[in-house]
């Protein structure tokens, strides 16, 4: 039956080999299930409701690649886009979360169409390749930069805007949990030097074990960081799914700002997706001898329903992940390893109680080294060739320091277009990068 349904010989894997891929790959990426619930719920959302449509999104999406494309990619709300939704969409522009749902399920939509024709390629090859890079590394700051923040090591300053908290001052709260966040911090990149796989879920894992700990022997005063089974309801769902298209998600539409945001999150979907696809299939040896990857068409395609499915269900952008590359390195070839993740991430819902329970202190760490993970395209900036390099700057740094990825985005966009229009090299500039920007500049004129 798996032959027949995954052609398992043709891709030079078996079953226990594919097996052993989905639950590697699981193993890597189960820590969204902690981190997306904890980001989510700055919004407003139910943290309940949001890993239940998380583990769920993870699921169907996953299946979705499985049978569509029939590749070992396991998708899941991705961080960078979860971080855009709840602190910039909900935050800093202060739309109500129902409406970010809306634009991330609008995003689907438009993804979906631009997968079925060649629209997807032309917009891709518009936009310069260092544009693409220092979106990638402003992503990974701002998260980094919401990692230290949330584990309270960033703290307000009055004079200098952020400073570093100080560990003695309220030590039993603030000072311990930024301790713990620092201990977490090291315990992941050690495991990851070493090559340990799930490196960064284990790490949550013994910080949240260290926080127990430390609560048991009265030196953590904080909330409570044990699970209260109490508490599980499969029925907290209904808090999320379907609210996309509620009255709430309307009452503050406005159509510009709706397209800024919808455009904002489809831009990093495209590049993320096809970014990981690309690498995971390079490191699979999947991609053809032109470079490219078969039935990237049907793999596109999963990845846009997984994103629209999510939003119904509650959930940020639903989009491939990274981490599926250590199922790969395991030897996993086809979907047979995508259904067992996507089983694993269904029956993580009924441990709920668990996730839901991990603090702040034991997820940031996740963010602050993921961030780490995503500034390493850093170094395909040419600096040498300032007028590429300086638009992949200034996106690069607003992005953290304006606290705001479409922000970030926007200045990159406006940039790129303004430094080579005075340059004299306007022919370099794609019809596209022109409409894109002119609608940037629209976004700050009447917004």
């Amino acid at each position: 039956m798996f032959q027949k349904l995954f052609h398992l010989k043709e891709n030079g894997t078996d079953v226990k080999t594919e097996v052993i891929g989905g639950i590697t790959t699981f193993m890597a990426m189960a820590y969204i299930l902690a981190v997306n619930p904890s980001i989510l719920s700055q919004s407003g959302m139910d943290s309940q409701a949001v890993l239940i449509a998380t583990a769920l999104a993870a699921f169907v999406g996953t299946l979705c690649m499985t049978f569509m494309a029939n590749y070992p990619f396991a998708l899941a709300p991705g961080l960078g886009l979860n971080a855009y939704f709840a602190y910039t969409v909900c935050g800093t522009m202060g739309y109500s979360w129902e409406l970010a749902l809306l634009a991330v399920f609008a995003e689907g939509l438009v993804f979906l169409a631009l997968s079925l024709t060649n629209v997807r390629e032309a917009i891709f090859n518009a936009i310069p390749m260092q544009l693409k890079k220092g979106v990638s590394v402003g992503i990974g700051l701002f998260i980094a930069f919401l990692g230290l923040q949330n584990a309270h090591i960033v703290v307000n300053s009055d004079s200098t805007l952020v400073t570093m908290v100080k560990f003695t001052k309220d030590f039993h709260t603030t000072g311990i949990s930024a301790l713990l966040a620092l201990i977490g911090l090291v315990i992941i990149s050690v495991l990851y030097i070493k090559n340990v796989k799930g490196s960064i879920l284990l790490g949550i894992l013994i910080t949240w074990a260290l926080g127990i700990l430390a609560q048991f022997t009265g030196l953590y005063a904080g909330d409570s960081v044990l699970p209260v089974w109490s508490d599980f309801n499969l029925g907290a769902i209904s808090k999320t799914f379907g609210q996309c298209f509620s009255s709430a998600a309307f009452a503050t539409f406005r159509i510009l700002d709706f397209i800024v945001i919808m455009f904002s999150f489809l831009f990093v979907d495209i590049f993320d997706t096809l970014g990981t696809m690309i690498a995971c299939a390079d490191k699979a040896k999947m991609l053809d001898k032109d470079g490219k990857l078969p039935r990237i068409r049907s793999a596109l395609l999963a990845d846009s329903i997984a994103t629209s499915c999510g939003a119904i269900l509650g959930t940020s952008t639903t989009t491939t992940f990274v981490e599926s590359s250590s199922g790969v390195s395991e030897g996993a070839r086809t979907g047979l390893a995508s259904v067992v993740t996507g089983l694993l991430f269904f029956l993580s819902i009924f441990l709920s109680p668990v996730f839901i329970a991990i603090p702040g202190f034991a997820t940031a760490p996740a963010l602050i080294f993921v961030g780490f993970l995503m500034i390493t395209a850093v170094k395909d900036i040419h600096f040498d060739n300032a007028i590429e390099a300086i638009p992949a700057y200034l996106t690069l740094l607003t992005m953290p320091i304006l606290y705001s990825i479409s922000d970030g985005i926007a200045v990159g966009f406006i940039s790129y277009v303004v430094l080579h229009l005075l340059a004299g090299k306007a022919k370099e500039i794609k019809p596209l990068m022109y409409v894109l920007a002119v609608l940037f500049v629209l976004k700050y004129i009447f917004l």
